[in-house]
């Protein structure tokens, strides 16, 4: 089927050649270039078809087609032969300067003779001797050929790199990666990096580079020391050619660069983001290059025991990592075989091997914000907790272990989930049997017990409804075996799960409050109604007690439902001081220091937490410290000292890991650190406690927590300028299957994608930034319950699209953004979105543009309207005096010089005269020199130009601000230089 409109004349052609031109390499481009071709041979003039050949040629050679890219290019020579004069010169450069690309083609096929290489090299040098052009880029061909067939390059390369450099040559970005190549095979790493920085320091680039050099510089970056630097050029150079089919070997590159840094996991994970590169490499060449790179990862993950994890390879069947690996090391022993047959050498299989048999360079390198182990990828697995105290070792006999289990539970202590998970798996299997011991009780007793415990797990995830079911399940259970007091406190914790249970169409705080207020009478009611408890359980059902109401003045916030807690807690104190259960003493003095906090005095709620440390410090339980600092670190948060709240939590954190890993919320700790490190200026530290808290979340499978934190911490990570880190971070959870599937929030997703297309915007990948905020506005623009979110994507997409000069589309995208607006007002962003819109078009488009920039303005100024009868204060500038101030600067774009300078008298009489301490002093400094530049420059008035900005000069330093005066004397200076 065509991909696009048969062209029926040459307009049409050439249009569809340039609109061709603009999709990225691939088979759509390559199909769409196969079938120009064909509408192009129906026109009698040979021009077109000139044209139509060339763009394929291209499409076949950056979309890894080498067999192709010859016959086309024979045709083409034909055409020059038989029509020389259809050539112009830019025809005719590019003509000869593809003379380089049939060479590669060639090199790269081993079914073609080496005779035919080093004919096709002759025929080049004669055709250039012939034209009278300079013979360097015949001989860089010469050089490549030998390097490629494994023969002594000295001679080729001197012959090559000490020749001038002519209009034909290879581009300097390219001539960089040969010369640093030949160094680096002679075994100088230092050399040739030296020879590689323009192109790593961004100075030199082309449509392979940097991301060719990269690949090839990462390993002797990290052997001479520089891992730093070879981190930050993998994940650039990484984003700069995966799924690219004609950069291959470059991602085959960067999956042996993880192999080697103790970065498995995440070569598995490119592995997949690349998976498509199996079946749509044509080129034998760069499929052996990537198999090899493929292999050395596959061969380094199941030296490491796991090849049977699941491995991304070829279409059509499923692979484990062993399996796959045998099957890529067939194919590429197969094609280094076939380029050695065809050159006569041993070269290929030489450094396919020196490849294989390279050892790791580092043990680890932490190249992502995510660093994952090849544990953690290992499917339907429970991702491995970090090393923390080594619990009490469990009792072998079974009796003992019920016994243990059950104090430990007496006492909530934290070893005691480690025993019923024990007893769990041995109550399941099919030859349990349960001890005829009076002490341990009846079997149903332990159901009870494991059932309560799985209970209390659910509760901790925020599963009430499942807890409820659980608690009441395991009070059946209880008074089958005899146990009304167990059955009771079960019965009581299903109470308030139900209670805590988000009740549905109905006003949620309200609703939870009644619910949480039932709960606590029917608490009152069983702790009556229940004779026999003994010390320990009666305390427990106190704490409930006092629990539901302390939720109750959470949810509400009423000064009225305090007095009710401190009542309940005051009974839990003095009950377990009486009994001494230590516990529940903590506890108690713990909820009276929550709920003053809840009530709004933080500072009796320090005091109180204080007195709390003190007990714990010298009676205990110890378990509880962690928790209680991290309490007080949050409380000193509240009173905004970040010092002091930083010392807590994190001694909340080190004592954390003296106990099982569910026995703290960890994840809580780590990002209030993280919020502690932002107050005091430590944004890396803050960053890093961000991604702990996310892995902690994950590994206790809160998947949508653990997703925010990590969403948070790629937004600090693009404000710190991390921008590589950034994107490397989201695509790694972009590609998680549950995110690919569908199966997480969407909203969340949508975060993501869009800090992500933020990311690629500030990376300079203007492109693929609009592409990812174009799909994001279409799919927000469904949101009926968020069209604030929309206007906001809507009015980013449009920036970017301006910034692409697809005005039409921006201004499309504007008016979406202004229907959402409408309805979920968004003064500021709508603001800076239209007048960027109208500066970028009036900046491009000149007066071209001056119509369509003013309408944008227009429309800017309305919503400055709406935003005054609102009483909307801005976060930033006055939406008026920066609209005032845009009307100068597009004005003055669009040669309109009296209107543009009559605007900015209008910005500065909003601004005013600046203040000794007036914040705004660079934004009206900045208007006086505009206007002095439209006046003095463009209207060539520079005497009313030099009073305003002397006098703006001598106003400025009198009061403080002489940064703000450098751009006013230099523009000063300007004009009395032209006067």
């Amino acid at each position: 089927m065509p991909t696009a409109p048969h062209p029926q004349n040459t307009d049409e052609l050439f249009q569809a050649l340039q609109e061709n031109d603009r999709r990225p390499y691939g088979r759509t481009r390559t199909v769409t270039a196969e079938e120009l071709v064909d509408a192009a041979e129906q026109f009698a003039e040979p021009a077109p078809l000139v044209h139509a050949l060339l763009e394929l040629q291209e499409a076949y050679t950056y979309g890894s087609e080498p067999r192709k890219s010859p016959v086309v290019f024979a045709r083409l020579l034909t055409l020059f032969d038989e029509q020389p004069d259809v050539f112009d010169e830019r025809l005719r450069h590019m003509l000869f300067w593809r003379f380089k690309w049939v060479a590669n083609a060639l090199r790269a096929l081993p079914e073609m003779p080496l005779a035919s290489l080093q004919q096709w090299l002759k025929e080049m040098r004669d055709r250039y001797e012939k034209a009278d052009l300079g013979l360097q880029p015949y001989y860089g061909q010469a050089y490549q050929l030998a390097a490629h067939v494994g023969e002594d390059t000295t001679l080729a390369y001197e012959l090559w790199a000490g020749r001038t450099r002519t209009r034909l040559s290879d581009c300097e970005a390219c001539e960089i990666c040969e010369r640093a190549l030949y160094h680096l095979t002679a075994g100088d790493d230092e050399r040739a990096l030296s020879a590689w920085e323009p192109v790593l320091a961004g100075k030199e680039s082309c449509q392979e580079e940097p991301a060719r050099s990269v690949s090839y510089a990462l390993l002797p970056l990290l052997r001479t020391g520089r891992t730093d630097r070879a981190r930050e050029l993998h994940l650039a150079g990484y984003r700069g050619c995966r799924r690219n089919p004609s950069m291959s070997q470059e991602v085959g590159r960067h999956l042996e660069f993880c192999a080697l840094t103790g970065n498995e996991a995440r070569g598995l994970e490119l592995l997949a983001e690349n998976r498509n590169l199996f079946d749509e490499v044509d080129s034998p060449l760069d499929l052996l290059g990537f198999l090899t790179g493929v292999e050395v990862l596959l061969q380094r993950v199941e030296f490491l025991g796991h090849g049977e994890l699941p491995a991304a390879g070829y279409a059509g069947r499923t692979w484990t990592v062993a399996g796959l690996r045998a099957e890529v090391r067939g194919r590429a022993d197969d094609l280094a075989a076939r380029f050695d047959a065809r050159n006569g050498t041993t070269a290929h299989t030489d450094r396919r091997r020196a490849r294989l048999d390279r050892a790791p360079l580092l043990d680890t390198l932490d190249l992502t914000l995510r660093p994952r182990s090849l544990d953690d990828v290992a499917p339907a697995a429970p991702v491995a907790e970090p090393a923390a105290r080594t619990a009490a070792a469990l009792p072998d006999s079974l009796p003992e272990l019920i016994l243990r289990a059950r104090t430990l539970n007496e006492q909530a202590h934290p070893d005691a989930h480690a025993c019923w998970a024990r007893l769990r798996t041995l109550a399941a299997a099919r030859d349990y049997t349960h001890p005829d011991d009076p002490a341990v009780g009846p079997l149903v007793q332990l159901r009870a017990d494991l059932l309560a415990d799985e209970a209390n797990r659910a509760g901790e995830k925020d599963e009430f409804a499942d807890a409820a079911a659980l608690h009441e399940e395991a009070a059946a259970l209880y008074d089958d075996a005899g146990e009304p007091g167990h059955a009771a406190f079960s019965r009581a914790c299903a109470l308030l799960a139900t209670a805590e249970t988000p009740a549905q169409g109905a006003d949620g705080a309200e609703a939870k409050a009644a619910a949480l207020t039932a709960a606590h009478a029917s608490l009152v009611r069983l702790h009556e109604e229940t004779p026999g408890l003994a010390p320990y359980q009666e305390a427990r059902l106190l704490r409930l007690r006092a629990t539901a109401l302390g939720l109750r003045l959470q949810t509400s916030g009423s000064e009225e439902h305090v007095a009710p807690v401190l009542a309940e807690v005051d009974l839990l104190h003095a009950f377990a001081t009486r009994h001494d259960i230590t516990g529940q003493i903590s506890g108690a003095l713990l909820l009276r220091a929550s709920t003053c906090a809840i009530s709004g005095d933080l500072p009796a709620a320090v005091s109180e937490i204080d007195a709390v440390l003190d007990r714990l410090k010298a009676c205990g339980p110890a378990w509880h410290l962690p928790r209680t600092l991290g309490l007080r670190g949050r409380l000193q948060l509240g009173l905004q000292d970040a010092q002091a709240a930083h010392a807590d939590l994190t001694e909340g954190l080190r004592l954390a890991a003296d106990w099982p890993a569910d026995t703290v919320d960890t994840a809580r700790l780590h990002g209030d650190l993280a919020e502690a490190c932002m107050h005091l200026g430590r944004p890396d530290e803050a960053l890093r406690h961000l991604t702990r808290s996310a892995e902690v979340e994950l590994r206790r499978g809160s998947r949508t927590d653990a997703f925010c934190a990590y969403s948070n911490a790629a937004q600090l990570s693009l404000d710190l300028g991390r921008v590589e880190d950034c994107i490397a971070l989201l695509d790694s959870l972009l590609a998680e299957p549950d995110v690919a599937a569908g199966e997480l929030d969407d909203r969340i997703v949508a975060q993501l994608r869009l800090t992500r297309a933020r990311a690629l915007h500030a990376g300079e990948d203007l492109k693929a930034a609009t592409a990812e905020f174009v799909a994001l506005a279409a799919e927000s623009a469904d949101w009926d319950d968020d069209p604030g979110s929309h206007a906001m994507i809507a009015a980013e997409t449009a920036v970017l699209l301006s910034e692409s000069g697809e005005f039409g589309r921006a201004r499309e995208a504007a008016d979406q953004a202004l229907a959402a607006h409408a309805q979920a007002p968004r003064y500021e962003q709508l603001s800076n979105c239209l007048r960027e819109l109208a500066r970028l078009q009036a900046q491009q488009q000149g007066p071209d543009g001056l119509a369509d920039a003013l309408a944008l303005l227009a429309d800017a100024g309305r919503i400055a309207d709406e935003a005054r009868a609102a009483e909307y204060e801005a976060h930033g500038r006055s939406l008026d005096t920066v609209l005032a101030y845009e009307h100068g600067r597009v004005n003055a774009y669009a040669g309109e010089y009296e209107d543009a300078l009559a605007a900015l008298e209008k910005a500065l009489a909003l601004l005013g005269e600046p203040g000794r301490e007036d914040e705004h002093a660079g934004e009206w400094a900045e208007c006086v020199r505009l206007a002095g530049a439209v006046e003095g420059i463009y209207m060539e008035r520079p005497a009313p130009a030099l009073t305003r900005l002397d006098a703006a000069i001598s106003s400025l330093t009198v009061l403080g601000h002489t940064e703000e005066t450098e751009p006013l004397i230099s523009l000063a200076a300007r004009l009395r230089d032209e006067e």
